[in-house]
């Protein structure tokens, strides 16, 4: 919103400059984007009268001026113009001056003849909007020899502000004097909107006004004003209007801008001839209904749009703009002034519906108080009287079945004070509120405080902190640190072990991706998943993307599969990859949130075997600090090869699954490779992590290495083997390396030859053969009853 210095000086008196006003502004809420100098270009341009005019002796189209500027002798100034004539007071040049845009005027010769600078127009002034033939003539009782920036307000200067969106209020010359005098400490002051109509009529005797849909308008407020006489309105309310963005039009319609401009309130007058029913009926546009606004564009209107009717033609787009059939013309005599609140949300959807913004719909769209819309009216009705624009009816028409009354809040002021971190006292927060036209009563450390209906923002005792805050200064507010666990800062350990994870998969080989967390339903199929696997049953999205990205995923194998498929078919021989997301599991209830389960997916090709992917599943764990885990045979998950394929198992939970995927899975998704990709699960992997470490020195006493070599059967499984060594090696066992396992001509149908590499080792002596022995000779009876294993 523009906000010219000069308008805003009626309502508020300022003792700073521009920039710090700007500045303070910015502090307490109200942020300045940009400060607007008019004529800050403009340099040593003064007022002259021309005093002697010919024409020129060596040019047809050239005139020779003999200019009083104040300054005793004339000057003499050659011109091309034609519009001007003897003791006409124009803007002048002098020499070494500058023009709008940085346009330099030095003195120069022309046909023979010095011209000591130029005569201005509007347009190199800044002052017209398009290019001007002729120069700008100055009005005859225009002292000479002044700035012409003074003369013409070009002295003055614009603040823009960018307003936030819940602070309609702002959004006028008003609403910004109260502001910036709780900033800067002083008072403003309100326009003195009374009147006494100049006309016997009662609007009543001649209108009538229905509102048909009391929720999408609140209020309607009417006046009327007869013997109207349309004409340019006086040129402070034009520069006024001009300065604020907005064109001035006439003196009816410039009114309405300028109420709109100083109160936020918008408003809207109508012939009155084109009321021809003497009714003004507030309803809901008809389905397919057709309206031409003022713009003279013919619109469709949904039943869903609010219109102003006569009867049954509309004449009015309800908050948005005007029709073209009750336009404001030249010869109208009667003018029915319209103030009303509309509701926000159906005048911000009618915009958008439409692709028609104005600046009523969006102050209307915002939400404003619909008790503003009696001063506004008082206040155009005032205005019309001083312009003698016309005879203000006696009456008013007003319909508002309810009423809306300030609220009323109790805050605790050693709550604020908590709550921001201050110290300020009761009686202090009372008059930063009362500044702010909040009523406030102190009991005891309650503040009670009675919040104007101007302030829609206003509603929870957080509110009033903010408002406390804000013209206390933040700056003032002295910096705490936060009383919590992560008072010094630091990141969370779901964080850390995040990192980690992260970490470990990079340091694998691995490159990190990103994927959707919301597929295809035709994905199940793909990964070959059974019609009856609860794995189907997933979170739909209401209003998606398309088929391709309707439901939100429970396993991240499709994505995975996805990624290196992509990588396939863009020629890539060798794929590593991983991702860290979600998987959504839907309960049991449509209304419960799904189950978000954190899970790190692995998926490679090229040059790889289950032993690379189970490899980076082993740094992981590692990573982590995970030892209680195993690998344990997976044949029954439909999506991987039925022999190549583990379950991750840690502390006895399922963690994950690591395999090779199943041929037909790798054929759906067109790779000519295998592929081995891992799902694990993170939520059950941090619950198990343990990222600290433990100092242990380097064993100072030698360990003693046994091979043990037997025959079992070809079913037995080595990590069987492995957990009978370990279980029976009464605490000296200190590893267990697995070097050989055989089948040839040696060995018996159905039999393997497995060799394992046995470390036994204490910390605090040496072992002797005896005390080893007795522990091996243990391992190997346990393994020969257990397994049925026989010595080589």
């Amino acid at each position: 919103m523009k906000v010219p210095m000069n308008w805003l000086r009626d309502y508020v008196d300022i003792n700073i400059s521009t920039k710090e006003l700007g500045d303070r502004l910015t502090m307490t809420g109200s942020m300045a984007e940009e400060i607007i100098a008019k004529g800050a270009d403009i340099s040593n341009v003064v007022t002259g009268k021309i005093v002697q005019l010919e024409k020129h002796p060596d040019a047809d189209k050239l005139f020779v001026c003999q200019v009083d500027i104040g300054a005793g002798e004339p000057i003499q100034i050659i011109t091309a113009a034609t519009n001007m004539k003897l003791h006409d007071i124009i803007p002048v040049a002098l020499h070494n001056s500058t023009l709008f845009g940085g346009v330099k005027i030095k003195k120069t010769k022309m046909r023979g003849l010095v011209s000591n600078g130029m005569f201005c127009s509007e347009e190199e002034l800044g002052l017209a909007e398009e290019h001007v033939h002729g120069l700008m003539i100055l009005p005859e009782e225009t002292p000479l020899g002044k700035d012409i920036k003074e003369v013409l307000g070009l002295d003055s200067e614009i603040i823009d502000f960018e307003l936030t969106s819940n602070r309609p209020d702002c959004m006028s010359m008003i609403g910004m004097a109260r502001e910036t005098a709780a900033t800067i400490g002083t008072t403003y002051r309100m326009p003195d909107v009374s009147y006494t109509p100049n006309s016997s009529e009662n609007i009543n005797d001649f209108l009538k006004v229905e509102v048909r849909d009391s929720v999408l308008c609140s209020r309607f407020i009417a006046r009327g004003v007869k013997n109207v006489k349309i004409g340019p309105s006086p040129k402070w309310m034009q520069d006024k209007l001009a300065e604020a963005g907005v064109r001035p039009i006439s003196n009816i319609v410039d009114i309405t801008n300028y109420v709109m401009l100083e109160f936020g309130q918008p408003m809207h007058a109508y012939d009155f001839r084109e009321i021809s029913t003497n009714r003004i009926v507030v309803e809901r546009a008809k389905a397919g209904e057709k309206f031409t606004t003022l713009d003279g564009t013919e619109r469709d209107l949904d039943e869903n749009m609010l219109t102003i009717k006569d009867g049954e033609t509309a004449i009015g787009l309800a908050g948005i703009m005007g029709g073209l059939n009750s336009e404001i013309k030249e010869d109208t005599t009667g003018v029915i002034f319209e103030a009303a609140n509309f509701e926000p949300i159906n005048i911000r959807v009618s915009t958008a519906k439409l692709g028609l913004r104005t600046e009523a719909s969006t102050r209307f769209e915002k939400g404003l108080d619909p008790n503003m819309t009696q001063q506004a009216i008082d206040r155009a009705c005032q205005l019309v009287i001083e312009l003698g624009a016309g005879q203000v009816m006696e009456g008013t028409i007003d319909v508002y079945p309810e009423k809306v009354v300030p609220k009323v809040m109790t805050v605790d002021s050693k709550w604020v004070n908590a709550f921001l971190g201050t110290d300020i006292d009761k009686e202090a927060m009372k008059g930063y509120l009362e500044k702010l036209d909040m009523a406030v009563e102190i009991s005891g450390d309650d503040l009670a405080i009675t919040v104007p209906t101007f302030r829609v923002d206003v509603s929870i005792r957080e509110d009033i902190a903010e408002e406390v805050a804000r013209i206390f200064g933040y700056e003032n507010i002295p910096m705490t640190i936060i009383e919590s666990v992560n008072a010094r800062g630091g990141k969370t350990m779901k964080q850390k072990l995040n990192d980690k994870t992260v970490e470990a998969m990079i340091c694998s080989g691995l490159n990190q991706s990103i994927s959707y967390t919301f597929v295809s339903p035709k994905c199940f199929d793909r990964i070959l998943v059974p019609e009856d696997d609860a794995m189907r049953k997933a979170v739909l999205i209401r209003n998606p993307l398309g088929e391709d990205y309707s439901i939100m995923r429970t396993t991240s194998l499709p994505s995975t599969m996805e990624a290196l498929a992509r990588n396939y078919s863009r020629s890539n021989e060798i794929a590593r990859l991983f991702e860290i997301g979600k998987v959504y599991i839907p309960g049991e209830d449509v209304n419960q949130l799904p189950d978000e389960r954190n899970i790190a997916a692995v998926g490679m090709y090229g040059g790889a075997d289950f032993y690379h992917i189970k490899g980076v599943v082993e740094n992981l764990m590692e990573a982590l600090g995970i030892k209680k885990y195993e690998f344990r045979r997976e044949s029954k998950n439909a999506s991987f090869h039925p022999g190549k394929t583990a379950a991750l198992l840690v502390n006895g939970r399922h963690a994950g699954v690591l395999g090779e995927m199943h041929p037909g899975v790798i054929d759906n998704y067109g790779v000519a490779e295998r592929c081995y990709v891992a799902e694990l699960n993170l939520d059950v992997l941090y619950k198990y992590a343990d990222l600290g470490r433990e100092y242990r020195p380097l064993p100072k006493f030698p360990a003693v290495l046994r091979d043990l070599a037997m025959l079992v059967d070809d079913s037995v499984m080595v990590k069987e083997i492995e957990d009978i060594i370990t279980a029976n090696g009464g605490g000296l066992v200190e590893s267990v390396k697995l070097f050989d396992v055989y089948k040839g001509k040696q060995i018996p149908a159905g039999k393997k030859s497995v060799a394992y590499s046995i470390a036994y080792r204490l910390d605090y002596k040496t072992l002797t053969d005896a005390e080893v022995s007795e522990v091996h000779d243990n391992i190997v009876k346990n393994l020969e009853t257990s397994l049925g294993a026989e010595l080589r």
